[in-house]
Parts: C-alpha cells; sequence; structure tokens
C-alpha cells in the first residue's frame, strides 16, 4: 500500500512540476510581446516568479517521493537511468527558463515571441520519451 500512495505522490507533484515546465515559457513569450508597456511586464514577471518558485517546490516533492520509489522500493533498470536522464534535459530547460525571466525581470533582453514559442516544444518531446520508458521499461 505504501508503494502505491508513495508513486501516487510523485505523479502528481511531476505532474504540478510540468504545468510550470509548460506554462513558464508562456509568460515569457507574453513578456517578449508586451513590448514597452511596463505594468503589462511587471505583472507578467510577477506571475512568472510565482510560478518559477512553485515549480522549484513541485520538483523538489517530485524528486523526494522520486526517491523514495527508487530506494525504498528497490525500482531499478537501465530505462531508469535513461529517464533521469531526461528529467535532467526538463530541469536544465527550466533553469534556463528561470534565468529568462530574471533578466527579462531587470530589462534584459529576451529571445524572440517566436523563438519562445519553438523552444517551448522541447519539454513536450522529452516528457513523452519520459513516459514511454517509465510505461514500457525497454531496456
Amino acid at each position: 500500500m505504501a508503494y502505491f500512495w508513495t508513486k501516487t505522490f510523485h505523479i502528481v507533484f511531476v505532474i504540478a512540476w510540468m504545468a510550470a515546465v509548460f506554462y513558464l515559457p508562456r509568460i515569457l513569450v507574453n513578456i517578449a510581446e508586451a513590448g514597452d508597456s511596463a505594468p503589462v511586464r511587471e505583472r507578467l514577471v510577477l506571475m512568472g516568479r510565482r510560478l518559477y518558485r512553485f515549480g522549484h517546490v513541485m520538483f523538489g516533492l517530485a524528486l523526494v517521493f522520486g526517491l523514495a520509489l527508487v530506494f525504498g522500493f528497490h525500482i531499478i533498470g537501465g530505462w531508469l537511468h535513461a529517464k533521469i536522464a531526461l528529467v535532467l534535459v526538463v530541469l536544465a530547460f527550466y533553469i534556463v527558463s528561470g534565468r529568462w525571466l530574471k533578466r527579462a525581470a531587470v530589462g534584459g533582453a529576451l529571445p524572440s515571441s517566436r523563438t519562445l514559442r519553438l523552444v517551448n516544444e522541447i519539454p513536450v518531446l522529452v516528457l513523452v520519451a519520459i513516459v514511454y520508458l517509465v510505461l514500457a521499461k525497454p531496456f
């Protein structure tokens, strides 16, 4: 029973983190398109900061429950190593998005809104690979 509760909490916190991973670049797109409208930019930056902080908390909780699954229930396999590597790719993406947000907060330049829209597709593709690895456990 503990295994299923641990797995449930891991999945819920991963979903919450992925929501932040997907939405933060959308906020960056809106900041890039806000132009010189200071009130709009300030509001979007505030939203982005709160979302970024929320995402870090959700990632931390997902990590705790994920580690509990690995070490508490002895989940092993090559697929797990590949999954962890891909999670690190998504985490790096999230950190880069956070750095862009910090740059925007001080008036720095962002990539174009088109570039941000394209970059926003990366975590979706990586998530598909992660879900496949978890479900199929191909190696």
